[in-house]
């Protein structure tokens, strides 16, 4: 019985290293460079069945391993093999990075907090778009602490930085969990009244980077609101009822049914880029946002969060142009961001949960992308 037992066991280590042997790992010289004069580094990190990697510019998410439901690893995320084509590919700039310290859109890029009237870059269509020129994922955030499953990084904000008031000092964990759970913690504090929402921007693809559409991926979406936009994107302010609509997930559904619906906010994405208003049980704690099933691969992600709204976008304007990290085009509507957070434009909007942090207070996020297969 020993000797079965153990052939046993020595047939599993064998499987599971045969398995992790299809991780493939981006050399970390290739991100080795100087921005504004502080060192960029590429980190890895495993925890249960994942493997990640991140470069410290924009806290970007390089790589995402996971497996399928036989066990054949992919990375799942979108990204690029060098540290160079995230500094000079502009139109692509956001692939698997940390986007703020206000994510989504501020209409024509101004906001007022009592009698201050704060003006930021138009980065977006007339719009300031997740920070403006230089947000969050374009500086270099400074790493405070590693482990074999976690990263710990830090940046300050500073008081005028791209028109922004306060000096906004945030702090960031990436952790990869024993469940199979890639988490993301934020904690940011200022010294100036100031409007605050920060976000996770990868890309996802869960057939593997490059592998394909997401349109027969089946999504689902705990929420019965949006928030409708204009041809910009910019909120209206209305609080709309998803109800016989494309915008309902709440069964789910393939995100092809009804991608390219005969819907005047369909054709605004065109497709879906807009902001869902989440069904949550209370105000405080995680609960589930969304989960999408890639059939094929048996993929399962799960995105649990504490915030009361999800943006969910569809690869509306991925063309192919540009290559990824294995020489495969990025191409239209092949991958798919689920960005927790508060509402577009709320500064510009009374009806909408407030963003504004004030000194003394805390702003605190937490988001996890949970893996499984069935």
């Amino acid at each position: 019985m020993k000797k079965i037992f153990y052939s046993l066991a020595a047939a599993v280590v064998l499987a599971s290293c045969a398995r992790e042997s299809e991780v493939v790992l981006l050399p970390a010289a290739d991100f080795e460079t100087v921005v504004d004069g502080k060192d960029v580094s590429l980190y890895t990190l495993k925890g249960g069945d994942l493997t990640m990697q991140v470069t410290d510019f924009g806290a970007r998410v390089v790589t995402l391993w996971t497996p399928d439901k036989n066990g054949a690893y992919e990375d799942i995320v979108l990204g690029y093999n060098n540290i160079d084509t995230y500094l000079n590919n502009p139109g692509e700039r956001f692939l698997g990075a940390v986007v703020g310290p206000y994510a989504n859109r501020i209409a024509k890029g101004t906001y007022t907090i009592g009698e201050d009237v704060y003006n930021f870059p138009l980065n977006n269509n007339g719009n300031t778009l997740h920070g403006g020129e230089k947000g969050l994922d374009m500086v270099v955030w400074d790493v405070t602490a590693q482990t074999d499953s976690s990263l710990v990084l830090e940046y300050l904000h500073k008081d005028g930085q791209e028109g922004m008031p306060g000096n906004l000092k945030i702090v960031m964990t990436y952790a990869l969990t024993s469940d199979n759970e890639f988490r993301v913690d934020y904690l940011a504090e200022t010294d100036k009244a100031t409007h605050v929402n920060i976000s996770h921007h990868s890309f996802f693809n869960l057939k593997g980077e490059g592998n394909g559409t997401i349109l027969d991926n089946i999504l689902y979406i705990n929420a019965s609101r949006t928030t409708p936009v204009d041809s910009l994107l910019i909120p209206t302010g209305e609080v709309a009822d998803v109800t016989g609509t494309p915008f309902d997930f709440r069964t789910p559904k393939t995100i092809g049914q009804d991608v390219n619906a005969d819907n005047v906010q369909i054709s605004y994405g065109p497709g879906y880029d807009h902001n869902w208003v989440l069904d949550r049980k209370s105000c405080c704690g995680l609960e589930l946002a969304a989960s999408v099933w890639e059939p094929a691969s048996g993929r399962f992600m799960e995105v649990l969060t504490d915030q009361p709204a999800l943006q969910f976008y569809s690869g509306n304007f991925f063309d192919g142009s540009t290559n990824g990290k294995y020489g495969r085009p990025l191409s239209y509507r092949e991958s798919l961001a689920l960005e927790t957070q508060l509402f577009p434009d709320t500064p510009n909007h009374d009806n909408f949960p407030s963003t504004l942090l004030n000194p003394g207070e805390k702003y605190e996020h937490t988001c996890v992308y949970r893996f499984s297969v069935k």
